[in-house]
């Protein structure tokens, strides 16, 4: 999957706002557990948020972000305070939920 361009970005903001966050970072931080639920999460959904309950710490979140993107092949599409937003097409077009306007 190429890089989402900004306007793509934005899109997916918008459809993931009234969502609830699916998967929690806690005391236990980066841990296999973890990037197991963000890849099962985006397996279903697509489009998940991350919430940072223990993690305060800007440089803390990043790391462990950078380590989950490249674990579950998926991407930031941004960060609003403590809540991560992540993206992965799914493989299966069939099963596809969200079409990424191509501009």
């Amino acid at each position: 999957m190429e890089k989402l361009k900004g306007y793509q970005k934005k899109y997916l903001k918008g459809l993931v706002h009234g969502m609830k966050p699916l998967v929690f970072v806690g005391q236990k931080g980066l841990s296999p557990t973890l990037t197991k639920a963000v890849d099962e999460s985006l397996e279903k959904h697509e489009l998940i948020k991350v919430k940072f309950i223990d993690f305060k710490e800007k440089d803390q979140k990043k790391e462990i972000i950078g380590v989950v993107e490249k674990e579950t092949k998926s991407e930031l599409v941004g960060m609003i305070g403590h809540i991560a937003i992540f993206y992965r097409q799914q493989r299966d077009p069939e099963k596809r939920k969200i079409n990424i306007p191509k501009r």
